[in-house]
């Protein structure tokens, strides 16, 4: 892989579409839904008028604070919804979308791009029985994507009820037998290293803050380091990959990749941003990532 700076965005959304962006904002189409919701990195002027936004959005989150607001409805709430998402011609996964308090409906659509590499990579990969690690997994689309693969899949997040979603989307995408863990990250990864347990796939997306079901602090400058660390051991040497992503806005793909580096020498490493084109052709970053690779 050539040490250049790359640009990764995902094929194969037609439920999904970043419609305009700009002025602190995005306006996305999810399915039969558009919603209106802030995006701290949209500092330019949108391509469409605020007419225009206000027409064609069903569903508009307002702030209340940093991490909370509410939705105004122009259109009956739909309570839940799904999405669906092309892994392959022979394969997809699907989601149950719902608003939330976190502006938030249940999916990142740029995490299709990690998605359908997770699903390539674990195919051609040779191994029979693929151990896959999906860390800070949310409501679980690397998890569908390793599972719908073949891997045997364990699907990590903290917070209980996010875990429920997730199931619930496994469900949906008509799977079975994920492994479903609600720990602190570093806990279990620490205990798996004990353990000599290795896997040939991992995906961490780490927040910038959050914590543990027990009330475990995580503080990604503190944290990641340390638990790269752990992941390199935990990682299997040869035929095997890791992805990390991070949507941090102090946290370059260039800071990223000089971690990998240290714990990962003799990886494969392709590094970058994440993306979404809007239909102005305005790209949209959405999180840092670095993916190695073990031949």
């Amino acid at each position: 892989m050539e040490n250049v700076i790359r640009l990764f965005s995902p094929s194969g959304w037609e439920d999904y579409e970043l419609i305009d962006s700009g002025k602190f904002s995005k306006l996305e189409r999810f399915g039969d839904y558009v919603t209106l919701r802030p995006e701290p990195q949209a500092i330019w002027e949108p391509a469409l008028s605020a007419t225009d936004w206000f027409k064609m959005a069903d569903f508009t989150f307002e702030a209340k604070s940093s991490s909370s607001g509410t939705w105004k409805r122009k259109r009956e709430d739909p309570q839940q919804w799904s999405l669906r998402y092309r892994l392959a011609e022979d394969a997809e996964i699907r989601f149950k979308l719902s608003l939330t308090g976190f502006k938030h409906v249940g999916i990142f659509p740029e995490q299709a791009a990690n998605w359908a590499f997770i699903y390539r990579m674990i195919k051609s990969s040779g191994h029979e029985n693929f151990r896959f690690l999906n860390l800070f997994a949310y409501t679980g689309g690397a998890s569908l994507a390793a599972r719908a693969a073949g891997a045997e899949t364990y699907h990590l997040d903290s917070i209980k009820q996010v875990v429920g979603w997730a199931r619930d989307n496994m469900e949906l995408s008509r799977l079975d037998n994920i492994r479903w863990v609600v720990e602190d990250a570093m806990k279990f990864v620490q205990r798996e290293v004990k353990r000599g347990k290795t896997y040939h796939g991992i995906i961490l997306d780490p927040p910038a803050y959050g914590h543990g079901p027990d009330g475990e602090k995580w503080k990604l400058e503190d944290k990641l380091n340390d638990l790269l660390g752990s992941l390199s051991q935990l990682l299997e040497p040869h035929r095997s990959f890791l992805i990390l992503n991070a949507y941090s806005m102090g946290y370059s793909s260039l800071i990223m990749d000089n971690l990998c580096e240290r714990h990962f020498p003799d990886a494969e490493r392709e590094f970058g941003e994440l993306h979404l084109t809007d239909r102005s052709g305005t790209r949209l970053p959405l999180g840092s990532l670095v993916r190695l690779i073990n031949r």
